[in-house]
């Protein structure tokens, strides 16, 4: 089917992490130009933007000063995919998180998706049309035990989505905004915290036991980019976690 992204001007934030890659070569594969943007794995960005004839774009996304310059290098926008974050490994009970981690969770994860959004957006201000999606967690749903910092930051993305998707409208009436939230997914964020044993743990409250692949992610952030596909979707979460749910269905680990 038909994207209608040929030629439109893509930003994927985190594009040289696992999602972020996968979704610039989406985009690519559509025949988008994409701003593969990163932080500190330039050279994974790099070889990304060989491989789909992109660009790339360098910035630490806490920093207001340096978001506000990569905005100003890539001029004006179709998309945005706000895939950049991190998710702290060590497993902490809230009670002993320290304020220091707790800070960088958000600013890594809350801040720097506000400061994208708030750059894509006047972006969209100027040119009447653009589609946002956020990445957050399915952790924003059903919290994540060990990492309450991650997803209070995730949960938070929801209210920031909500609340942009009416106001981007005052200024540009076919704006929207949107966002995936991904259960497990094996991608380098993951590295080591999935396999086979661990699987069939985390399986056991969805319906299809398997873990998500960077690819599942990255097309679906494609489809709500297309006004031709989604034009009429705004405001929503898709969860892509293969059909989790609170509660354990699959009696045998």
């Amino acid at each position: 089917m038909e994207t209608g992204l040929a030629d439109k001007r893509v930003l994927v934030t985190g594009g040289s992490g696992g999602i972020g890659a996968a979704c610039a070569r989406e985009f690519a594969a559509e025949g988008a130009h994409v701003f593969v943007h990163c932080h500190l794995g330039r050279d994974r960005a790099e070889a990304v933007a060989a491989e789909i004839g992109g660009e790339v774009v360098q910035a630490d996304l806490t920093d207001e000063a340096q978001v506000e310059a990569m905005f100003e290098r890539v001029g004006t926008l179709d998309a945005c995919a706000a895939v950049a974050g991190e998710w702290p490994r060590e497993d902490v009970p809230v009670w002993e998180i320290a304020l220091e981690r707790w800070e960088r969770t958000l600013r890594t994860n809350l801040t720097a998706s506000f400061l994208t959004a708030r750059g894509f957006l006047r972006s969209v201000a100027s040119t009447g049309h653009g589609s946002l999606v956020f990445v957050g967690s399915t952790a924003a749903s059903f919290g994540e035990a060990g990492h309450a910092d991650y997803a209070a930051a995730k949960a938070a993305l929801g209210g920031l989505m909500l609340s942009a998707k009416n106001e981007v409208v005052r200024v540009a009436p076919l704006a929207r905004v949107n966002a995936v939230f991904p259960g497990w997914t094996e991608s380098p964020m993951t590295r080591g915290f999935v396999d086979e044993d661990q699987v069939r743990r985390v399986s056991r409250t969805m319906a299809l036991r398997k873990i998500a692949q960077v690819e599942d992610v990255a097309r679906q952030i494609v489809v709500l980019s297309s006004d031709r596909l989604s034009g009429h979707v705004t405001g929503q979460v898709i969860t892509i976690a293969g059909g989790m749910e609170g509660r354990v269905v699959h009696d045998e680990a």
